[in-house]
């Protein structure tokens, strides 16, 4: 008994790196994979940087609405980057090894700007249900101080919260395989390779989930339920159809990533069987929100698309006309 303990424990402390092995299942041409992902990688870097300097550039764009889009910017490029130069070092070089601390990292800032981006969705949400169902109220209640306020609570919420992850995965004690069937360092990849007990490292997993994902997407929601019925009692059409407007791109991308975090959940039950859905599912996750959102506010935000093309010098800057709404 003493024996084997000696001998876990010395192997134990042999483990300095973890390897990330690729997509299970096809790893002899995973690399194919290479060329769509660098090009998604690209597409998110320059398409979310153009949008944030255009926010920043152009005074018009100086609203509540544009600076949580120009939040949800640097999270998406901050989120990319996380994950797609190891991916891209994996299938490109074969650097599949990568050093505990540097896993734990990667863990800890994966799960934080997940965690924003469902903040920053929510608190696009409410700012277009006070917007729409309380437009006398909006400039008193959303001042810059509001702002400051709210972003700082989903920096520090989800700075904190997140902490517990990768300190618990780095407590286990990982004895003899190192090798993670994925290509980045998620969290329940990396403790079912532990010797010891993981139930505390996946009921935090599951509170984590339930406490930021789950209320924000309940919040969310519950405001464009609210925004909806408002909607629908308006007398004039035009008004429902240009508040439907601002709303419609929010939706499309919130729905986007609160289902894929669905059936990325409920593809790991069939995890054991079909290891690289849920794997594909995961980086896929990270790198697709990130080049889908700027092209989906630039196609439906005017303004936006305006600041684009002031931006590019394609066209000269013009006053504000008083179409840019009362209702934005």
């Amino acid at each position: 008994m003493d024996t084997s303990t000696s001998v876990t424990n010395s192997s134990s402390l042999h483990i300095s790196q973890f390897i990330l092995m690729g997509l299970p299942g096809i790893h002899e041409w995973q690399h194919w994979l290479s060329l769509p992902l660098a090009l998604l990688y690209l597409l998110a870097l320059a398409a979310n940087l153009l949008i944030f300097i255009t926010i920043q550039h152009e005074p018009t764009l100086h609203e509540p609405m544009y600076h949580f889009l120009g939040i949800l910017a640097l999270v998406d490029i901050g989120l990319a980057t996380t994950i797609m130069p190891k991916i891209m070092a994996i299938f490109w070089f074969d650097a599949k090894a990568i050093s505990l601390p540097e896993c734990f990292a990667q863990m800890y800032v994966i799960h934080c700007f997940l965690g924003m981006e469902s903040g920053i969705f929510l608190c696009m949400a409410v700012d277009r249900y006070i917007a729409i169902c309380h437009p006398l109220r909006y400039p008193s209640i959303v001042t810059d101080a509001f702002m400051a306020k709210v972003t700082g609570f989903m920096v520090l919420r989800n700075g904190l919260l997140t902490i517990p992850v990768p300190v618990l995965a780095a407590q286990r004690l990982y004895c003899s395989k190192n090798e993670i069937d994925h290509c980045l360092c998620s969290n329940l990849g990396v403790i079912s390779l532990a010797c010891d007990d993981i139930t505390v490292n996946k009921f935090y997993q599951l509170f984590l989930a339930w406490i930021i994902v789950g209320s924000d997407m309940a919040l969310v929601f519950s405001s464009y339920a609210l925004i909806l019925r408002t909607v629908l009692r308006l007398n004039s059409a035009e008004a429902m159809s240009k508040a439907l407007s601002t709303c419609s791109s929010h939706l499309i991308l919130i729905s986007f990533f609160y289902t894929i975090i669905i059936v990325l959940s409920v593809t790991h039950l069939v995890g054991e069987k079909i290891p690289l859905i849920p794997v594909l599912l995961n980086v896929l996750h990270n790198i697709i929100p990130p080049a889908l959102n700027p092209m989906v506010y630039a196609v439906r935000m005017g303004e936006l698309r305006l600041g684009f093309q002031r931006l590019l010098g394609w066209v000269k800057y013009c006053p504000p006309t008083s179409e840019v709404t009362s209702v934005l």
